[in-house]
């Protein structure tokens, strides 16, 4: 295998706290090993658009602390067509670029799949998302930063919850994942979390009003992870009004103000180790692979394996949220 040359890096689908650092690390380590570095602005559009720049270490100075993307984001559509894509390999050849980094979410990563083995590219991947939903990996990168972000909104919603003896129900992001949910219900101490993975199982707003929740606080909080199936928070808040018409109920969707801030620490730390990676990986000839963590080591897991369907969460969660609720 001839030795790279160039890296081209890329941030798809949804931002998330630490894409910068990821974007910093990747930089600067390709740099340090002599690897040539060029931004790809919006994703896959600005590889079918050619929006392709070089980077430099300076390019990613004083970025760390930033939320967001500095290269952007963006959905391509064109990419998605055998067309579009043909265009993007164009582009990335006349650019000088031998591998991709691919920093995402499940759909960026799958499109990354299509790509590496339609025109045989090396491309490593990065898990950037808020919802933590990759398969092969115990966190990604932003889903701290969103964490902390939730329960610092569930701690103020708190205040008039109680103020007002009212039901609050606070729905959070995740795209069909209940990891934010749960674990913000945790970290909170909300009532309850009715998440996606649960609901063939239980009614979960049933089995929380039975319950009887009330009988020991004049108020609560419960996490609802946005869900099309249930209408999320404002399904879950009509069903109350229809069903449960003593409750009084109230409705906050976060919504994509969970994605912004600056990251925390550990997205930090967990975005630079796993972009430094991204570039060994390259270097050792590793294809079309996600870096993800186990156990608090850095793992390669194969495009196929990380866009699977999320692990369930842990139903002993669950079980904690409604122990320390009561």
């Amino acid at each position: 295998m001839a030795q790279i040359q160039t890296i081209g890096i890329l941030t798809s689908g949804g931002d998330a706290p630490g894409m910068n650092a990821a974007i910093r690390a990747v930089t600067r380590t390709a740099i340090y090993n002599g690897i040539r570095v060029m931004g790809i602005k919006r994703g896959y559009y600005g590889l079918v658009y050619n929006e392709i720049e070089e980077f430099t270490s300076k390019s990613v100075s004083n970025i760390i602390q930033q939320g967001g993307t500095i290269l952007k984001t963006a959905r391509c559509k064109e990419f998605t067509t055998a067309e579009g894509r043909h265009k993007a390999y164009e582009n990335m050849r006349a650019a000088g670029i031998d591998a991709l980094v691919v920093i995402g979410g499940d759909g960026s990563l799958s499109g990354a799949r299509i790509f590496a083995e339609e025109y045989d590219i090396a491309i490593v991947g990065l898990p950037g998302t808020i919802d933590n939903d990759l398969g092969g990996t115990d966190r990604t990168i932003g889903y701290d930063t969103a964490l902390n972000t939730i329960v610092e909104a569930v701690d103020k919603i708190r205040d008039t919850a109680t103020s007002h003896e009212r039901l609050f129900l606070v729905e959070v992001m995740g795209h069909m994942a209940g990891y934010l949910a749960l674990n913000g219900a945790i970290a909170s101490g909300a009532e309850a979390a009715i998440i996606p993975e649960m609901e063939t199982e239980i009614d979960q707003l049933a089995d929380l009003v039975n319950r009887g929740f009330r009988k020991s606080k004049n108020s609560a909080i419960v996490l609802v992870a946005e869900n099309p199936t249930t209408g999320g928070a404002m399904g879950l808040a009509q069903r109350i009004k229809e069903e449960f018409p003593e409750y009084d109920a109230r409705v906050t969707i976060l919504g994509h103000l969970q994605r912004g801030g600056s990251p925390t620490a550990a997205d930090r730390i967990l975005a630079s180790r796993m972009g430094a990676q991204a570039i060994t990986a390259l270097r050792e000839g590793q294809r079309n692979v996600m870096i993800g963590i186990k156990n608090g080591e850095l793992v390669y897991v194969p495009f196929s394996k990380a866009t699977q369907h999320h692990p369930i969460p842990n139903h002993d969660d669950m079980e904690i949220v409604k122990m320390l609720s009561i």
